[in-house]
């Protein structure tokens, strides 16, 4: 008897285990197939309206940044919906800076279409921080100025007596005094006005007291917006704390005559010369091989990058190095301070095997 029913159980536990694996195939494709609805109704339109909003990225801004900023001017039905749908498209690293014009009526994907292209709102002019001139220029032909006009516009001795260059050397370009800020624009509106009104703004952040802030360290006021600039460069927007600390840096290094050994000018110099930004380009931009400053700015500048040539942390830093974290999506750039060159090359070593070795 005991023998009958242990073969009967074994004949049967075949059809046990197909039946479970039926069951856990229906769960998964369910599901699956209840994910995929989700997901896909989450990329639908918030509503049908047609009311547009002005919404601004800013350079540097990561997905999740993004996707939270949409989701909170009510753009999108969810985060995490749009995160996947950048990621799975090879998008995330795609979306560019500027001010666009949106609408609740607009999917997922006719956002970030929209904010893959870069087609920026056509009535507000951005100049995005940490441009150069060049960037400058392509932005507002992106913004439907005739290329002509614009290169018309940049040209210095149009501004010869505007006071945001009175500190500029007659033979330099604009580099460096066009302040980010974003302009309104009318069918009417020249370039000029635009340049007119960046330089406008950059004449209020030169106030009496960073003047005399720069001229405090040594330096003229050109000068000054020279370390800004560098120091924009240097410094990633998610950690701006970290603009006095090496603003110490550079001026201690000035203070000493070593060189500044800073790749973002030396990858400036290679950009002007139309080669491909590198650390090793002979140019005299390049701060490993020429002492003291570079001949003129290497990009615009913002206040806080002003302020931190005014007033520098109270450290005594000579290097920092700046992490692998700048490669990722997002990164945030980490900078490690150090003394003496044998911290920095540990720290090199730490925290910058692959940036440092491009």
């Amino acid at each position: 008897m005991n023998n009958y029913t242990s073969n009967g159980s074994q004949r049967n536990w075949p059809k046990v285990v197909l039946i479970v694996l039926v069951v856990f195939i229906f769960i998964v494709v369910g599901a699956g197939a209840w994910a995929h609805n989700t997901y896909m109704e989450n990329l639908k339109p918030v509503s049908n309206s047609e009311t547009s909003q002005s919404i601004t990225i800013e350079l540097g801004a990561t997905p999740t940044e993004i996707a939270n900023l949409l989701q909170n001017e009510g753009l999108i039905k969810s985060t995490w919906a749009f995160e996947w749908y950048v990621r799975n498209t090879g998008l995330r690293d795609k979306i560019q800076a500027g001010t666009y014009s949106l609408k609740p009526s607009l999917s997922t994907q006719e956002i970030v279409d929209t904010l893959t292209h870069g087609r920026v709102e056509t009535d507000l002019v951005t100049i995005l921080p940490g441009k150069r001139l060049d960037e400058v220029k392509d932005a507002l032909i992106n913004h439907g100025f005739e290329p002509q006009a614009v290169e018309r516009a940049l040209e210095a001795d149009n501004y010869a007596n505007h006071p945001a260059l009175a500190d500029k050397p007659d033979s330099a370009s604009l580099e460096g005094y066009l302040y980010p800020e974003s302009f309104h624009k009318t069918a009417e509106t020249t370039p000029e006005q635009i340049i007119e009104a960046s330089l406008d703004e950059m004449h209020k952040r030169l106030t009496d007291e960073i003047r005399s802030g720069i001229t405090n360290q040594g330096l003229s006021v050109h000068q000054g917006i020279i370390l800004a600039s560098i120091i924009e460069q240097e410094v990633s927007d998610h950690n701006p704390e970290d603009r006095p600390k090496v603003a110490q840096v550079f001026l201690r290094r000035l203070d000493e005559g070593m060189a500044l050994e800073s790749n973002a000018t030396t990858d400036y110099g290679a950009i002007l010369d139309n080669k491909p930004p590198t650390s090793s380009y002979s140019s005299l931009y390049n701060t490993y091989q020429n002492p003291g400053l570079p001949p003129g700015p290497i990009s615009n500048v913002t206040l806080s990058s002003l302020e931190a040539v005014v007033r520098p942390a109270d450290t005594n830093y000579l290097f920092f190095v700046s992490g692998d974290d700048c490669l990722e999506a997002g990164g945030t750039c980490t900078n490690y301070f150090s003394h003496t060159n044998e911290e920095h090359q540990r720290n090199v070593q730490l925290y910058c095997r692959e940036r440092c070795q491009q």
